[in-house]
């Protein structure tokens, strides 16, 4: 069974996806027969421990990895059948990543990592603004040696927002930082997912911050286990971890 949402049509459609990968006569199943909606202006975490197969279900939807079988849709496209060129138009066009890691050019300032997708997009946003965006607008001009972790993790937020992205897929985007470096993040998201409308899906093993969610879809073993749609939002102030 398609896990349950709100009577609209979904941005994402998942059926029976498959995911293994074979390393000579060893094959791993990442993923076993997932079944996921996923609709617009949600927020929605995916929790789940170290390989569950929440990282290879972030990399599918966004169309960094292919299934092994099973369909995904995003809106009427199909994802699996689609080749190299469609998928990065879409990654381009559609997809914004904010990984744990922040992967920004060291050589370049935060406002010319932004650039870098500004300058490829059809409709973005003002690099300016997308800094002020994740209240980085005042430190523009450093570069990420100067910076700290969160102040990266925020750039990498902004470069990722600034094409106008439908979709934001974060994966661990706290991982690596200490609680109120990543309450700053987390609000950056909010931010954005309130202001542009974008659905923002979050994968972590941090059962804490699903209470930032409007649903929650705990993946254990490669299968959808619990599913958990919240009345509302916990304020950030309020979230532990």
């Amino acid at each position: 069974m398609a896990v349950s949402g709100p009577e609209r049509a979904p941005v994402f459609k998942a059926r029976n996806l498959v995911k293994t990968y074979s390393w000579g006569e060893v094959t791993v199943h990442a993923l076993r027969g997932v079944d996921l909606d996923l609709y617009e202006h949600e927020i929605v975490v995916l929790l789940g421990p170290s390989g569950s197969g929440k990282t290879t279900l972030l990399n599918i939807l966004g169309g960094l990895d292919s299934a092994s079988s099973g369909e995904v849709f995003y809106r009427e496209h199909n994802l699996v059948t689609s080749d190299e060129d469609v998928l990065t138009r879409f990654r381009r066009e559609h997809v914004g990543f904010v990984f744990q890691y922040y992967n920004l050019i060291a050589s370049l300032t935060a406002l010319e990592n932004i650039r870098l997708v500004t300058e490829i997009s059809s409709s973005p946003m003002k690099p300016e603004d997308a800094l002020d965006l994740v209240g980085m607008k005042a430190l523009a001009d450093r570069f990420p040696s100067q910076l700290s972790g969160g102040e990266q993790q925020r750039v990498s937020i902004a470069r990722a927002i600034a094409k106008r992205p439908d979709i934001l897929l974060c994966d661990e985007p706290t991982g690596a930082l200490d609680y109120e470096t990543g309450r700053k993040v987390l609000e950056a998201i909010q931010k954005i997912h309130s202001e542009l409308g974008t659905l923002v899906v979050i994968i972590t093993h941090n059962a804490a911050i699903a209470g930032m969610a409007d649903r929650v879809i705990r993946i254990e073993n490669g299968r959808i286990g619990e599913i958990r749609i919240q009345p509302e939002r916990l304020p950030l102030d309020e979230i532990r971890w």
